[in-house]
């Protein structure tokens, strides 16, 4: 029944796509309505995707990005009788003695799963993740139309080749129905920060966990945007935590938090003040061979020292393929961009004067014109999340106004760099964490 749904809703917009092709009318901003309207219907998986792919510069056209990028994340939540169901199957029919207590609403629903509060036999305080019914068919589902309207956008617009966006979306998509391996990012991430007290990673608790329940400590704090009329002190050490939060785990351990998302934070406070940042979900995890962060070093260094060779050494080990002189000069663009900020040795804000909804959209569409020109460019599936984190953290950082010298930031980051300490790192920690 979800199949025929999505694929009707996917198909008739997809249609109207094609007639606008054929007939030249140009009604791009029309069709990109279309497809928000008909996925924003469907919730689920779709929206999740959908998500996705509106934050990944090129993915989508500019009129598709900034529609979907509007969906909400937010699902009407299963009722009670659900609740019980799926938690006698995972722990058996006295789940409830296990428990203090639980609240019977969820205190957030999603597009995978919803979260209960509750609280443990020794008072502690826990979140309580459950996965909605049928999420494997569905997702899978979801992903086989996404895969055809991305089908039909490479027809049209040739200058990206998509294919490797859409098994990078799958692949992680995927992963986050597996509770247990997201159980496993969140003891990853608590090896990875325990040297960041500006940064907590909330507890499992294997015994209430299983492949579709993740039980975590409950971490109190208040939403980020609550702060952005703060201080400036006050909002510049929340974008702190903020960086040393993404760029600790990828410098040193090659690993990135996939969805910066604004409800995947909350802030702490002590004394009455801002004090660090809650990192609240582990789905959507990515871990990158240490060949890859070597990349991002080069890339980073070949353009502060004006180094041809070592930047194009750099997107030949990210996976480009078919480099010229001219696709090279083209990706340059977005590179100087993206680096721009950790290049700047002077305190700044991450963008004068952009919204955070808009951050990156210029800059896409400009290399996307060239593209057109030099493609088409299939961009390496290692690349997406890379990519898409980097904008999200951006965003995340206008919308706290944030003012800091993040040349000096990711410079103590990378400081005694090599992919070999990043090899010997990751491997002690995948292993520690059951991933390896």
């Amino acid at each position: 029944m979800r199949y025929a749904r999505v694929g009707t809703s996917v198909g008739g917009v997809a249609a109207r796509m094609a007639g606008t092709r054929l007939f030249g009318t140009g009604a791009k901003q029309g069709d990109a309505a279309a497809l928000a309207a008909a996925l924003g219907g469907l919730k689920g998986p779709i929206m999740k995707v959908a998500q996705l792919m509106a934050t990944i510069p090129d993915a989508l056209p500019p009129e598709y990005a900034k529609e979907l990028a509007t969906l909400q994340n937010q699902a009407p939540p299963m009722g009670w009788a659900f609740v019980k169901r799926r938690m006698m199957a995972e722990l058996g029919p006295d789940w409830m003695a296990r428990f203090l207590s639980f609240d019977k609403e969820p205190a957030a629903a999603a597009s995978l799963g919803q979260v209960h509060r509750a609280r443990a036999l020794d008072g502690t305080s826990l979140a309580v993740k459950l996965q909605y019914p049928d999420m494997q068919s569905a997702v899978e589902a979801d992903l086989k139309q996404l895969g055809l309207l991305l089908a039909i956008h490479r027809r049209m617009d040739p200058a990206i080749d998509t294919t490797e966006i859409a098994e990078e979306i799958g692949a992680r998509v995927r992963e986050e129905l597996d509770y247990k391996r997201e159980a496993a990012h969140a003891g990853l991430y608590a090896a990875m920060l325990a040297q960041a007290p500006m940064v907590r990673v909330p507890r499992v608790h294997p015994d209430l966990s299983t492949g579709r329940l993740l039980t975590l400590d409950w971490l109190e704090g208040r939403r980020l945007l609550d702060f952005v009329d703060h201080s400036l002190e006050e909002r510049n050490a929340i974008a702190r935590a903020m960086f040393a939060a993404w760029w600790r785990p990828f410098s040193r351990f090659g690993v990135i938090h996939g969805d910066p998302h604004l409800g995947n934070y909350t802030v702490f406070e002590e004394a009455g003040q801002p004090a660090g940042i809650n990192l609240l979900d582990y789905g959507c995890i990515r871990i990158f061979p240490p060949s890859f962060v070597g990349g991002v070093v080069d890339l980073y260094r070949g353009l502060q020292r004006g180094e041809d060779a070592r930047i194009v050494h750099a997107y030949e080990t990210w996976g480009f393929r078919g480099l010229t002189r001219e696709l090279i000069d083209v990706l340059n663009i977005w590179a100087r961009f993206i680096y721009g900020p950790l290049l700047d040795d002077r305190v700044r804000t991450i963008a004068d004067g952009v919204a955070p909804g808009e951050y990156g959209r210029r800059e896409a569409f400009t290399v996307h014109r060239a593209l057109k020109e030099q493609g088409p460019v299939r961009v390496p599936r290692e690349f997406v999340f890379m990519d898409r984190a980097a904008i999200g953290l951006g965003g995340v950082f206008l919308h706290l106004k944030a003012e800091l010298n993040f040349h000096t930031l990711f410079e103590e980051a990378i400081a005694d760099f090599s992919t070999s300490s990043v090899a010997a790192r990751q491997g002690a920690a995948l292993v520690e964490a059951g991933l390896r």
